[in-house]
């Protein structure tokens, strides 16, 4: 498929498909036009589920609209109820039957079937995919429990004496980023401080255990953007709490355990929370495990989890990962793990936040004020042109963002890493691989270092491609050694005639062949300056020897010559160098930003490239520009 028609959303229709298809025994009858049926490809090929989505269509075709479609719906929904006798039957509508208004919710009600029919009525025209997805969880859990809210000013039942505290984990869906290991890691972590878990939905569940959600003592909104509505109105009517921080990153999670811990009234859950934090290598919040007794271990616990220690703080500080600080990364995604993910780069990592945007236009006010904190402005737009644009703007040297911003990214040559919705198949991992909790701090750490790391390895590769200790081949011209484009001697091969060169003046004896290969080129297609006749790719007269490398301070190579292995070289006539550039403060922080191994190379591209430019002096935009220049 073209990238010019992905979309960051599906209508809303496919958002109630998500919710049905992650619950049991739930149906979902979809007045669709024959062919609009590909649900089935993205449920069962990319997160490769076992069977295929609880979806019916009732495929009208053009024949059918010469007559009302009233009857078309009605055999649909009896069909349906008569195959798969689900608890509950929705009735939706994609956006082609939309157009013809014929109310297939109430048909489909009017019907009597003796299991409860929703209506979604959801606007595919003006709202997406997501928010359909949040709606359709709303009105499920309302319609079921809306006969059953006590009385305004009701007090809340209080928990029986002797029972652990119970939480609900609302909002993990089907083609959700993760959504099944980050149920199974936020469990873990809630069952270590001695919190039970008392229903997951929609995943997983039944209506029925819909029924039982104003038993637990608090939810927990693992997804706003899918849970957040359902939690405010189980808040509004049934007087019960909810946890608003979601559990990404190391801080993330102290803050989560804390909320936890104060929405729990629990000693114990206090207690083993500040614990757990405490061998976990982090600071307990104030008033957190603040009494005088001695912590005491939770009354429930999976074994081990109280005393898992992640491995991320150790990693973002060690040697092999000094080279993270202060590299500019662009974040784009849906809210949630935008969000998770600047605050983990910010504050766990030491990188900078660049960019930062959501294609929900739901939850454009927090993304706003948090690209606000880091001097931002935020990027809410739904098409992905925008995004690459801001992408290239900003010079980042690492994306997180969607499967879209992989393609954008993979265009640009930056290192990306996939953070959310949408992704595809390689992002619905058949192993544990959670982004919740401590377990999921540190699989978000190698997953998003990695396409850095190699992206430097590449880098690196090519910029030594062109020195003589990086040579690709012997060449096939005898009277040419392997040295990557340089031109050594004057007559003979090997490091014989580099000697000789070097006694006959041509190359001073004190430029070794490591210090002359460091004047090259760190990039393919980095050649500067006028190239003599005779040696760009033409050979020599007969009878001429072969050019010798230029000794001005400004010499230096292409990457390593043409394939013929024909050495290209650069010279400079005398009184056409232009002045030295000066180095603008700031260039010079970021240039100590490099690698020392190769930000020799990188200073002398970048006062070539300016020199080329007539730029006087080399700002921080100079140094990105001959970045991309000497990269492409």
């Amino acid at each position: 498929m073209e990238l010019a028609v992905w979309t960051y959303e599906g209508p809303t229709h496919m958002g109630a498909l998500r919710v049905a298809t992650a619950m049991r025994g739930v149906h979902c009858l979809l007045h669709a036009p024959q062919g609009d049926s590909y649900a089935d490809l993205l449920f069962t090929m990319i997160e490769r589920r076992p069977g295929r989505p609880p979806v019916s269509y009732t495929s009208f075709q053009q024949r059918d609209l010469g007559r009302s479609t009233a009857d078309l719906i009605k055999e649909a929904a009896r069909a349906a109820y008569e195959r798969f006798h689900p608890e509950v039957l929705m009735i939706g509508e994609s956006c082609t039957a939309e157009l013809l208004q014929d109310q297939a919710g109430a048909l489909a009600r009017g019907l009597g079937l003796p299991v409860p029919v929703l209506p979604l009525d959801l606007p595919s025209w003006s709202r997406k995919e997501t928010w359909g997805a949040g709606e359709t969880f709303h009105r499920l859990v309302r319609a079921l429990l809306k006969p059953r809210a006590p009385a305004p000013g009701a007090p809340r039942p209080a928990r029986a004496s002797g029972q652990a505290p119970r939480a609900n984990l609302l909002g993990p869906i089907a083609l959700g980023f993760r959504c099944r290991d980050d149920v199974t890691a936020v469990s873990r972590l809630l069952a270590a401080i001695g919190v039970e878990v008392h229903i997951v939905a929609p995943l997983g569940a039944r209506p029925a255990n819909l029924l039982r959600l104003p038993e637990a003592d608090f939810n927990v909104c693992l997804y706003p953007e899918i849970a957040e509505s359902t939690c405010a109105w189980l808040e509004r009517t049934f007087r019960q709490p909810w946890v608003k921080t979601v559990p990404i990153g190391i801080g993330a999670t102290r803050d989560f355990l804390a909320e936890v811990g104060k929405l729990a009234a629990s000693q114990d859950v206090v207690e083993a929370a500040a614990r757990l934090m405490a061998k976990s290598g982090l600071s307990v919040p104030v008033g957190l495990g603040s009494s005088g007794d001695q912590p005491r271990p939770p009354q429930t616990h999976l074994p081990g989890m109280e005393v898992y220690a992640p491995r991320l703080p150790w990693y973002s500080q060690s040697v092999d990962a000094t080279y993270l600080t202060g590299k500019r990364v662009f974040i784009f995604g849906d809210a949630t793990h935008a969000l998770a993910a600047a605050r983990i780069v910010d504050q766990e990592l030491g990188m900078r936040v660049v960019g930062l945007g959501t294609y929900l236009r739901e939850q454009a006010r927090p993304v706003r004020e948090a690209a606000q904190a880091y001097g931002l402005e935020a990027l809410i737009t739904a098409d992905y042109l925008e995004v690459e644009a801001a992408i290239a703007a900003s010079h980042p040297e690492l994306v997180l963002g969607t499967q879209m911003e992989r393609h954008v990214a993979k265009r640009l040559g930056i290192p990306c890493a996939v953070i959310s919705s949408p992704a595809h198949v390689q992002d619905f991992p058949a192993r544990y691989a959670p982004q919740m909790g401590f377990e999921g701090a540190d699989v978000i750490f190698d997953t998003w270092i990695g396409p850095l790391m190699m992206g430097l390895e590449e880098h690196l590769l090519t910029m030594f491609r062109g020195d003589f200790e990086f040579g690709e081949e012997p060449r096939a011209d005898a009277s040419a050694p392997a040295t990557g484009g340089y031109a050594w001697e004057t007559s003979g091969t090997g490091p014989t005639g580099m000697a000789a060169a070097a006694q006959s003046g041509a190359l001073p004896e004190s430029r070794t062949s490591t210090q002359s290969s460091a004047d090259a080129s760190f990039a393919p297609g980095s050649a500067v300056g006028p190239v003599p006749a005779g040696v760009a790719g033409q050979p020599p007269a007969a009878g001429t020897a072969t050019p010798a490398v230029s000794t001005g301070s400004t010499s230096a190579t292409a990457e390593g010559g043409d394939k013929t292995g024909q050495p290209v070289a650069r010279s400079e006539v005398a009184g056409d160098t232009p002045a030295e550039p000066v180095w603008d403060p700031l260039a010079e922080n970021e240039l100590k930003k490099i690698p020392f191994f190769v930000r020799g190379k990188a200073r002398r591209n970048t006062e070539c490239f300016a020199r080329e430019r007539g730029i006087a002096t080399i700002t921080v935009e100079t140094l990105y520009d001959a970045k991309a220049h000497f990269g492409r």
